[in-house]
Parts: structure tokens; sequence; C-alpha cells
């Protein structure tokens, strides 16, 4: 079947469910172009084949019996690999962990066995799902242009996605690493609200800021994906128990009353022209389909970024103690600095963040008794590339202008999902956000695949 790697997941579930194809053959075709080209795009850090294959089996089995487990039954997707699995390693990017394997899978993996889903393999982050590579790993190439930043920490996960070797992935999102490789990557990602999704059997980054969800090339896919993990979860007690909506039977009704926040100053004055250019662009199009803009104003994000690091940092030292500093030597700089950091930040000072955060919490809480959603870029920057972000540490205004549109939403827990709205002179993706209240993912949803109807941007796929 012809490029059936780029098929929509739930296209592909269909063909699959009704026996138009055989799920090992779709399986076995991506396998096959795994094989063929992640030797240069180096996405998955293990690759399940025979595992694989075996699930793709079973699945064909129910199916024939007339078992139809849902959407994602015989699919084949992927996952960042800091999500457990107990028959494959567990590395978190990381060289301490490269040959780790889990004594339990992760409850995400729980459910998408139950879902029928096939797991094609575990793929590459960055180190501990921080801002960098570890310097003897390989990093992942962007198949939209070899020097354009991939997007972090789920770099893989966006790569694999784009390139068409899964139909879907997991990716986490702690400052921004759903968004920053959906939008490099030209996908539709979603970071659910905070506790929506289990964080039982992935590795933390920082677990108050830690957020899990899926990245896909559409909206309707992304939710079918997010349908199959979210919910309560006993093993992990920060699960939420809000009861989870069918965002399938939800998604297509329109955005006709729909109200849409947006601080000019803020998401159009701070950012670069093509980025401006396709915030304008969604505006124009979200309002044919009937949405109605508010003016808001947007709480001090950029206190907010420069305040996440230090937040990041102490958790993320808490999650190491067992091996950060005594096998420091195993560390790459970006995150030993981070963990250094820490270390040093003070009980006091720590209070004073917490503080900050909770007020930042309640004021984009606020907002939504005015609108239903708030519209944003993903960066203030269109095309980044591995140059310009080894400025990243260094550049106050690169750390904010990528960070000023990402991090508030992890320290205040809301929703958001990112979509591709245009692309650079050069052929770059760009993509923008669109955010909503807790829990309250069917809206953002809603106008994603309501955006999704009309352009075709998530269409697009690099030349391989």
């Amino acid at each position: 079947m012809k490029n059936l790697h780029y098929k929509s997941l739930l296209e592909t579930g269909r063909l699959i469910q009704s026996k138009e194809i055989a799920s090992v053959e779709v399986t076995t075709a991506l396998l096959d172009r795994i094989a063929s080209l992640d030797a240069d795009l180096h996405s998955y850090f293990y690759v399940m084949r025979d595992s694989a294959l075996q699930q793709a089996a079973e699945a064909d089995r129910e199916i024939a019996q007339g078992i139809i487990r849902g959407p994602l039954h015989g699919v084949p997707i992927a996952l960042k690999d800091l999500i457990w699995t107990k028959d494959a390693p567990t590395s978190h990017g990381m060289l301490i962990h490269q040959s780790h394997y889990p004594t339990e899978d992760s409850s995400i993996v729980t459910r998408f066995r139950a879902a029928g889903a096939v797991i094609l393999g575990k793929l590459k982050q960055t180190e501990s799902a921080f801002a960098d590579h570890h310097p003897e790993v390989v990093r992942p190439v962007n198949p939209w242009g070899s020097a354009l930043w991939t997007g972090v920490s789920s770099s893989g996960s966006g790569v694999a996605t784009a390139a068409g070797l899964c139909f879907g992935a997991i990716g986490t999102d702690t400052g921004g690493s759903i968004r920053f490789p959906s939008n490099a990557n030209g996908l539709t990602g979603i970071k659910p609200t905070w506790g929506r999704v289990t964080r039982h059997g992935a590795f933390e980054l920082a677990a108050s800021l830690d957020h899990i969800g899926p990245m896909a090339r559409s909206a309707a896919d992304a939710a079918a994906m997010l349908q199959a993990i979210a919910g309560r979860d006993e093993q992990d007690p920060t699960s939420s128990i809000e009861p989870v909506p069918d965002y399938l039977a939800l998604m297509t009704r329109g955005i006709g009353k729909m109200r849409i926040g947006l601080d000019k100053n803020w998401a159009l004055e701070k950012v670069d022209e093509d980025t401006r250019r396709v915030l304008q662009e969604a505006i124009a199009t979200l309002s044919d389909l009937g949405a109605t803009f508010v003016d808001i104003t947007m709480p001090d994000t950029e206190q907010a970024a420069e305040e996440w690091s230090p937040l990041c940092a102490v958790e993320t030292a808490f999650a190491h103690q067992q091996t950060y500093p005594s096998q420091k030597d195993q560390y790459g700089p970006g995150l030993a600095g981070l963990l250094d950091l820490g270390h040093s930040v003070t009980a006091l000072e720590f209070q004073r963040l917490l503080l900050n955060r909770a007020a930042l919490r309640g004021a984009i809480s606020a907002l939504f008794g005015q609108v239903d959603l708030i519209i944003a870029p993903a960066t203030a920057y269109a095309g980044l590339t591995w140059d310009t972000m080894t400025r990243f540490g260094t550049d106050k205004a690169l750390f904010n202008g990528v960070l000023r549109y990402t991090s508030a939403f992890d320290s205040s827990g809301h929703p958001t999902i990112t979509l591709p709205g245009g692309k650079t002179a050069a052929g770059a993706p760009i993509g923008f956000q669109l955010v909503a209240a807790h829990f309250d993912e069917v809206s953002m949803i809603q106008a994603a695949w309501a955006y999704q109807q009309v352009t075709d941007w998530h269409q697009q796929h690099p030349a391989l």
C-alpha cells in the first residue's frame, strides 16, 4: 500500500480492524522502514522487533475472532525511553541505565497493551529528559533538515513520528518537551493536565512538573492515544479522579461558541516575523470557523521561565540522589549543571519559588473565567537550529524566547495542544499552541480538529 507509513493512526486502525490489511503487514513495513532510514535519523534507542511482531500477530488473531479493542488495536506506536518496559531496556537517555531492564511495565504500557497497540520500540531522548543529549549518545536528526533543532527532550518521538517510523509516540513535557519537538517536526502534541495521565513507571525529571502525553500527526490521532492512557491509576496517587471524556466523540462539535483569549503584546509582539505570521493566520482561520477572540493579559511568563530552572533543579536533584554526585563522571555537563543548581537552592528560596508558582497557577486559571482557550506561540523563534541552541544556556533573550510560552504551563499544570500552522521560507515547520483550563482537553482538541479540517499543514511530510 503506497505511503502506508504516512497514513493517519485512525485510518490505519480502521484498515487493520476491517481486515483490509493485517497488523503484521503494517508492523513489518514500519520495522523495515526503521531499518532503512533510522541509521541516518537516529530516533530509536531500541527496536523491539520480535515482540512487536508477536503483538501484531495477536492483534490479527483477535480481530479475526471479532474482538476489537478500540481504535489503536493493531496499530504500531513507540515510546520515549523513560517509559518502563520489562521486555526492553529503559535508559532515560543516561549511560548508567543503558542496560536497565525494569521489573514491570509502566501503567501507560499496560494501558496501551490493553488497547491492543503494537509497541515498536523505545525512542531516544535527552539525558534524564533535560536539555542536552549525553555527549556519548548520537542525537536524533530532524527529518525536515539536519541543521534544524529537533526540540527536546522528546527528540526521538518527534523525529520518528514525523518520518513515518511510527504512527504516534509518547513524549513527556517538563519545560516544553512535547511542544518543542512537535513544533520543530511539524506534529500535533498534547500536554495533558498534570495528573490526567499516570506517571507510574516513568523515570522522573521533576515529578511535579512532568507531564506525559501523545505526539502524532493530527489532533484526532493524538486524541485517540490520550484516550487510551488517561484516567485514574491507583499505582500513582497523584493521578486525577476526574472522569475522562470521550475525546473522539466530542471533538467534532465545532467552535462556533468558543472564546479564545489573545494577549497581543505577549503573543504577537515578542516573536519573530515568521512566528507572528503563522499565529495571525491561525487567528484568522479560527475566527472564520466561528471562534471569538477576547483580549486578555497574561501573567509574567518570563519570570516564570527564569524560576522554572531552580524549581526543576531541586526536584531533579531529589530524583538523582542515589547516583549524583557519587557517579558524577557518568553524567553529561548539562544535566550535571542542573543537579549542582538543585543542590545549591536554599529551603527559603525554594519556598519563595513555590509561592510564586502557586500565584502563577491561580492567575492563569482565573483567565478561564473569561475564555475557553488561550492561543500562544510554541516558541518566539521559528526554524531554530542546533547552532543557535548552543547559546541557549548563555543567551538570556534566547532562553526567555524559547521558554516563556511553555514552562509557565508546566508550572501551572494547564493542558495545551501544539499543532503545525506554517513553515519558514526554508521549509522548517512552525507551530502554535492552544491552552485550556484544567481537565478541559476537550475544548483544545475540538479547536485543533476544526482547524485541521480546513488546513493541511498536518498532512505535509518531510522528503526522505
